[in-house]
């Protein structure tokens, strides 16, 4: 139980359930975070840190056309008027709105160190200096009309705006990011241009279809250009939804290459017939100096064999540029390898995750956020409109007034003159109200001319002609509506694709088939011979050498496996407990020492025994056989394990170990089991089934022992085997009928001078 405090008790303190004291706190906690930390607002895009770092800039008078102020002081008014959080997390928030290279449309103009694209952090804020930008400006635009409610701040001393009004799309245009408790939202910059054209679809056709949407809203524009690699339909199906993600790469661009072709692809040609390729932009908040770090990891670790060199020659413009290993290197496979093993190419998630206008949050598809969005600056337009028209009627109400007193000026000065209060009189003989007399009595002496009088008819007819204009604004919705399209097009103008702020950066185009990524492909291919011995200790010798060749061993060690493969071969190792490992061959030590055991790169158990080595090959299969009779057979392509710790194959219950891991020759057609009770059965290979995992059905019945040895081979050819001693020679059997039967049979004794050690 929990004590809870409370005046409303004798003593102070009532009992209340641990549980739910934690829980009602924790709630509050929770909603606090998602509605005034996390989650922007749909109207205006911003988090309440932005709002009040806006507002107060305002309020500071920091137009794009002042001179700039410390960041020092706009962090302290911040803090101390309207955001009572820590001083770092305003002044980051304020650098974000300021980097070029994170917002797509800045709305705070840095003067000093705010960071760069190589992740450096900006310099602290009593060094650095800032304004706010048009776009900044036109997002507030409307605060002093009326259009939103202004709220007490925390400590009920200032008034802070609710929200801004402007009509610039600040949460598409420029996106969000933030994880609250429970939700998060990831929303992806876009080019305001495309915003506009989609929303004008909606503001006019509420039955508009998503897919008529996405021909003019074609998806991200990232503040750092690049190119999303999706499809339109995996791009539009993420909209539709408000949730999914974009593949992200960097783009190659060679501004001074000979050839367009070559302009485009990032290729360069230098003396000698060499070239190499050029980064010239990268993913969205991938740091430039994280990105060339996994570069020149991935060449120092041999993961990129192919590349030579990576170097920084960036100035304002990024510039990245690749060198190759040699002029024969595919510069396809190069672009294709780079992206696959570095952040090059990135996922950026999207999840329309938004407060709503009663701060709900919500996931929304497109047009449903545009909707509300537009039904926002609907309710903007008619408090601007209504806010106008109440000025123009207090305006018309004194210009009456005026008027009034400049056809009666002779009895309102000899009022004045000999009244000792002249205003109650004044109101009741010209039957004014208290605001026109009030007016009247301070109006200057300089006013009292003829000119003044013309000129308060004349103001008084364009008021009363925008009033009626301004009236029928009001009670026409679609007069509303062409309203907004005529402000949203000269909004339009000024973000226009032909702008230097408006030009899409990003490029949206599905990738072209390319060079499948093949790691092998990135490996010199030459042939070596592996040697594995009884203890598990592996090296390659250069070249095919004899397969009988002798190796030197550790004393009591001696050879278990030696095969011919190639450095860009996969070996599969197959332990008696059923796993298979995978080791690539380019991997292995040389055969000058004795090698290294193999548990150090492979996580084999300390009890299991290596019993086959067998060189990958796409659709290879191979026989598999455990000690208690029971196999299939199984294709190298699943056997293929991505970690060290392998990929558990064969099922094995109670003793049972595998025993036969043999490679199956395409030709053979025939399955050779033998026991350890000395019985052959011969049968089928269509009768084994081809698996992927499990325990495989019964080879051979025993009464007693188990499985000894299998193979396959091609019954035309017999049944083959070794004759044993120092000869080499083989026997051949080609009378197999007396063997063949159907698949789990007990079989009979093999021919005359089988293998006493029944192998095979």
């Amino acid at each position: 139980m929990a004590t809870i405090e409370t005046p409303d008790s004798p003593d102070g303190i009532v009992p209340e359930s641990f549980e739910s004291a934690l829980s009602e706190r924790y709630l509050v906690y929770a909603l606090s975070t998602i509605t005034a930390r996390s989650l922007p607002d749909l109207r205006d895009g911003l988090k309440p840190v932005h709002r009040r770092l806006l507002w107060t800039m305002r309020q500071l008078r920091l137009s794009p056309d002042s001179t700039f102020k410390k960041s020092a002081r706009v962090v302290g008014d911040v803090i101390g008027k309207y955001h009572p959080h820590g001083d770092v997390a305003v002044y980051d928030a304020m650098v974000r709105l300021a980097q070029p290279f994170t917002l797509r449309y800045p709305l705070v103009e840095g003067q000093g160190n705010f960071g760069n694209v190589d992740g450096d952090n900006a310099a602290a804020y009593r060094y650095t200096e800032c304004r706010l930008t048009r776009t900044a400006m036109q997002l507030m635009d409307g605060l002093d009309e009326g259009t939103v409610d202004f709220v007490p701040t925390y400590n009920n001393e200032e008034q802070e705006p609710a929200l801004m009004p402007g009509l610039f799309p600040n949460l598409l245009a420029n996106g969000a990011s933030g994880i609250a408790v429970g939700m998060a939202t990831s929303i992806p910059s876009h080019n305001v241009a495309e915003v506009l054209d989609a929303a004008e679809m909606v503001l006019f056709n509420k039955d508009v279809t998503h897919a008529e949407l996405m021909e003019v809203f074609k998806g991200p524009d990232f503040a750092t250009g690049g190119l999303v690699v999706d499809s339109e339909e995996a791009i539009s199906a993420a909209y539709e939804t408000g949730r999914g993600s974009f593949r992200v790469r960097g783009r190659f661009h060679a501004a001074e290459a000979e050839s367009e072709a070559d302009r485009e692809a990032g290729i360069e040609r230098i003396k000698g017939g060499g070239w190499q390729l050029v980064i010239s932009e990268i993913p969205y908040q991938v740091p430039k100096g994280k990105l060339i770090e996994q570069i020149a990891a991935a060449i120092a670790d041999k993961k990129l064999p192919i590349l030579e060199d990576v170097r920084d020659e960036s100035d304002e413009n990024i510039r990245i540029v690749l060198v190759p290993r040699s002029r024969n290197v595919d510069p396809e496979l190069l672009r294709e390898s780079v992206y696959k093993l570095t952040d090059l190419e990135t996922r950026f998630g999207l999840n329309l995750n938004v407060l709503d206008h009663t701060r709900t949050p919500m996931v929304m598809g497109l047009k449903e956020l545009l909707s509300n969005w537009i039904a926002h600056q609907i309710e903007i337009l008619q408090r601007r409109t209504a806010h106008r028209l109440a000025k123009i009627a207090d305006r018309l109400e004194l210009l009456e007034g005026y008027i009034i007193a400049f056809l009666n000026l002779d009895r309102v000065i000899q009022i004045i003159r000999s009244e000792d209060e002249p205003k109650p009189v004044m109101m009741a003989e010209f039957a004014l109200t208290d605001r026109q007399a009030e007016a009247i009595l301070n109006m200057r002496l300089r006013s009292l001319r003829r000119l003044e009088e013309m000129e308060l008819r004349r103001e008084k007819d364009e008021l009363l002609k925008e009033q009626e204009e301004l009236t029928k604004l009001l009670d026409s919705p679609a007069r509303q509506r062409t309203r907004l399209k005529k402000d949203m097009a000269a909004l339009r103008r000024e973000y226009g694709p032909d702008t230097a702020l408006g030009a899409r950066r990003t490029t949206i185009a599905e990738a072209e088939p390319t060079v499948e990524y093949d790691p092998g492909a990135m490996i010199e291919k030459e042939p070596i011979t592996v040697v594995l011995s009884q203890k598990g200790w592996v090296r390659a010798a250069k070249g095919h050498v004899p397969l009988d060749q002798e190796f030197k061993y550790k004393e009591g060690d001696g050879p278990a496996f030696i095969l011919h493969a190639q450095t860009t071969d996969k070996l599969l190792l197959a332990a008696d407990d059923g796993r298979f490992f995978t080791l690539g061959a380019d991997k292995l030590p040389g055969a000058r020492g004795f090698g290294e055991p193999v548990r150090n790169t492979l996580d084999i158990e300390a009890s299991a025994q290596i019993v086959s080595v067998v060189v990958h090959e796409k659709g290879k299969q191979v026989l598999l056989g455990s000690t208690i009779g029971k196999g299939f057979v199984a294709v190298t392509d699943e056997l293929l394990a991505e970690t060290r710790k392998g990929r558990q194959v064969v099922n094995l219950k109670g003793d049972a170990k595998l025993l036969v891991a043999r490679p199956v020759d395409p030709a053979d057609d025939h399955v050779a089991v033998v026991g350890e009770n000395r019985k052959l059965v011969v049968f089928a290979l269509e009768e084994m089934p081809v698996m992927q995992r499990g325990q495989g059905v019964t080879l051979q019945r025993y009464r007693d022992g188990g499985l000894s040895d299998a193979t396959t081979f091609r019954l035309e050819d017999g049944l083959s085997w070794a004759m044993g001693g120092d000869t080499g020679r083989t026997r051949t059997e080609n009378e197999i009928g007396m063997w063949k039967v159907a698949r789990g049979a007990a079989g009979r004794l093999p021919p005359n001078g089988f293998p006493k050690d029944n192998r095979f």
